[in-house]
């Protein structure tokens, strides 16, 4: 029987060691009406700003159905795992589809129980190889709105120099609403691990979803009972492999995040001192003062939690607009344990290889950009006519605003 299946040469070789064969692609979708969420999303709520309730609900749905009609799907091929699952946003007009795809994997063994993740073939080899045997794909997400109420105040406190917590509180507050709740999903299916979780925000329709997904495992080594004892790392399963073969497992993602602004003032000198060569010290100093407050964010916790390091860590930042700046710093952190040991002395070539993309989608400069997951906002591309005379008009403002200050302190 043919097959048709989304894993690599690569992949294949690699499940073939732990006794899996490939099976079909399996695919599950859901397609909504975005003028409701849109509806939703400009209420009250999002007026004042932080989770719009509503709209989690919303597109938490439809991901499940999604995920519940592959899930269906792939019983019907007789499935023992579903490897590689994505939950995706694609917008087709004034509507939103939901989509779920994954590779079907068999095995002989008869009494392992059907189970999907977010690992591709080379990855799910490495889980399985330390010791974790995956459960299911597992997603915590939140849809929230800077607000109005908060923007105004926000605003106002962006003529001052320094630390916007306003801005700083909402963002950390929806992000690590949305990893307590991939926490809980992993709990109900009786995990105690998520592994290679994926952190995403996407924009859509006035508001925004902050997204985890990982894969919900259980590793006979670890021992808790509550949402807080679940261990949650964004190491690739590769980088999981490798420290547990120095005798370290994973405890907690840890994140920081802070929302800094210029200031008017300070904003305006560097926008005059960026017309002439050399250092922008207003903004070399802000920037370092925001990614060390982040960085100290997760230390802190790591300390709080009797970590011995946190590895892995990344710094992101964001232009948020209007002379606001988001530094977030995510990593994990780790502990020492006699208790892991991966039961290979070392990965096979195939397991990390990296797989060569043969296919590239161009978009066309007349065409738009309509897979949310990719990161953008479907933003229309011949925009290079309007760049000269907004970039003109933001440079005679700021020569003016200049004058009218160094007037008015003269």
């Amino acid at each position: 029987m043919t097959v048709t299946t989304g894993l690599s040469g690569n992949e294949l070789f690699c499940l073939a060691q732990k006794g899996f064969l490939p099976g079909n692609i399996v695919v599950g979708n859901s397609v909504h009406s975005l003028g409701i969420i849109g509806s939703v999303g400009s209420n009250l709520k999002a007026i004042l700003g932080g989770e719009l309730t509503q709209v989690t609900r919303l597109i938490e749905e439809g991901r499940e159905t999604a995920l519940k009609r592959m899930f269906k799907e792939a019983e019907t091929h007789n499935a023992s795992g579903i490897t590689g699952v994505t939950s995706q946003l694609i917008l087709h007009g004034s509507n939103l589809e939901f989509l779920s795809i994954g590779s079907v994997i068999k095995s002989n063994n008869s009494g392992l129980k059907l189970f999907s993740t977010s690992a591709d073939g080379q990855e799910l080899y490495a889980q399985l190889d330390a010791g974790y045997q995956p459960i299911c794909f597992a997603l915590g997400n939140v849809a929230y709105s800077m607000g109005v109420g908060r923007g105004i105040i926000g605003s106002i406190k962006t003529l001052r120099r320094g630390e916007i917590t306003e801005y700083s509180n909402i963002f950390n507050d929806t992000r690590h609403l949305a990893l307590k709740r991939i926490k809980a999903h992993a709990l109900a299916n009786h995990a105690n691990a998520i592994l290679g979780i994926q952190t995403t925000i996407l924009p859509f329709s006035g508001v925004n979803e902050m997204l985890m997904i990982g894969t919900a495992s259980k590793a006979p080594f670890l021992v808790g009972k509550g949402v807080d004892d679940v261990i949650t790392s964004d190491m690739t399963n590769i980088e999981m492999w490798n420290m547990a073969s120095l005798g370290y497992m994973p405890m907690q993602l840890l994140l920081g995040t802070s929302v800094y602004s210029l200031g008017l003032v300070g904003g305006i000198t560097a926008a005059i001192k960026s017309f002439a060569r050399g250092e922008l010290t207003e903004l070399s100093r802000l920037i370092y003062d925001a990614r060390e407050n982040s960085l100290g964010i997760i230390n802190d916790a790591a300390k709080a939690i009797g970590a011995d390091d946190v590895v892995g860590v990344k710094t992101y930042v964001y232009q948020l607009g209007n002379g606001l700046v988001e530094f977030l710093a995510i990593g994990t952190a780790v502990k020492k344990s006699s208790s892991v040991q991966p039961q290979s002395s070392q990965l096979p070539p195939q397991a990390i290889v990296v797989d060569k993309d043969t296919y590239y989608n161009l978009v066309s400069d007349y065409g738009l950009n309509v897979n949310i997951n990719e990161g953008s906002k479907p933003i229309n591309k011949n925009v290079s006519s309007s760049v000269g005379a907004v970039i003109l008009l933001i440079v005679l403002f700021v020569f003016a605003i200049y004058h009218i200050i160094k007037a008015f302190f003269n």
